[in-house]
């Protein structure tokens, strides 16, 4: 169970925020075994004031359309598949919405599966 939120400056189209999010389910589903349904996003713009990063960072130069993609699953995943997963982001993000690779952000954070409740209370998962 994944949960995405994806932030970056306001301006974006409705079409590109789709586009954006397809991306990243679609990636998912292919390298990291994410089941097809399973889909939790929220995308966010933030006005200038809002949105801080550093223009530099790691000898990598980010410009207006750095984006911070930020990933919730389970535990479990290997570094091959989260290194799969972070490349074809980037890749295809890329070649979809004309972003550099080094604008996109990705950071995941595993949880243990009970510590997810997908409504009425209940740790489906534990």
């Amino acid at each position: 169970m994944p949960f995405v939120q994806i932030s970056m400056l306001e301006g974006t189209s409705a079409e590109y925020r789709k586009t954006l999010g397809d991306i990243v389910h679609q990636a998912m589903v292919e390298t990291i075994n994410i089941p097809p349904l399973d889909r939790f996003q929220t995308i966010r713009e933030f006005s200038r004031e809002n949105f801080l990063c550093t223009p530099e960072y790691l000898g990598i130069q980010y410009s207006e359309q750095f984006m911070i993609i930020h990933i919730t699953l389970n535990e479990g995943r290997s570094l091959e598949m989260k290194q799969a997963l972070y490349k074809t982001v980037a890749e295809r993000v890329s070649a979809a919405l004309g972003i550099s690779p080094a604008d996109i952000m990705i950071g995941l954070t595993e949880v243990k599966k009970e510590n997810w409740s997908f409504g009425n209370g209940i740790a489906q998962y534990a």
